[in-house]
């Protein structure tokens, strides 16, 4: 049976595990790397899934198993702090398709949606990523602009389109 949850620190291993298969089996699809989170510790892991309105991981589960999650970064500072970034998205190859991922996507906008103050959720995802960009604009997300050679890796750059999902409209 799938579900979704909010992660906490004792899912900190299994989160580990699926961070650096994520970062191994699809280096292109994130900024940071398998090389440098391999040697970070296991409290490093917890503490990104300690739940604030600043922050928070979820996670898609095929019964107990971790096999999909994606974190909400909330920006910092009084002008910016009514944005959050959707990031470090990560699902299976075995089981994309089969709806974990819009599901653990849903929960995080819905969560987002309840914090107060937060109105926009942004994104980047690599131009050649056609599946991902669909997958995204099927929650409404749109691309607001296009980031030449915003990352680079084994000798290669990727270029980045920059995508928003805007909750309302500005309510000062």
């Amino acid at each position: 049976m799938m579900n979704v949850r909010l992660l906490d620190i004792d899912d900190a291993e299994q989160y580990r595990a699926l961070r650096l298969k994520g970062l191994k089996t699809d280096p292109g699809a994130f900024g940071s790397t398998y090389e440098l989170e391999s040697t970070l510790q296991i409290e490093n892991f917890e503490g990104r899934l300690k739940y604030s309105d600043e922050q928070f991981v979820v996670g898609g589960f095929d019964e107990d198993r971790l096999i999909c999650v994606a974190s909400f970064i909330r920006r910092s500072g009084p002008k910016s702090n009514h944005k959050g970034n959707l990031q470090a998205m990560y699902c299976e190859e075995e089981y994309r398709g089969k709806g974990i991922a819009r599901d653990v996507v849903t929960y995080l906008i819905d969560k987002a949606r309840e914090i107060q103050g937060v109105d926009q959720l942004s994104l980047a995802v690599v131009t050649e990523n056609i599946r991902a960009k669909a997958f995204y604009e099927a929650f409404g997300f749109e691309i607001y602009g296009t980031e030449p050679r915003a990352m680079f890796n084994d000798g290669k750059y990727y270029d980045e389109h920059k995508m928003i999902l805007q909750f309302s409209s500005c309510n000062p």
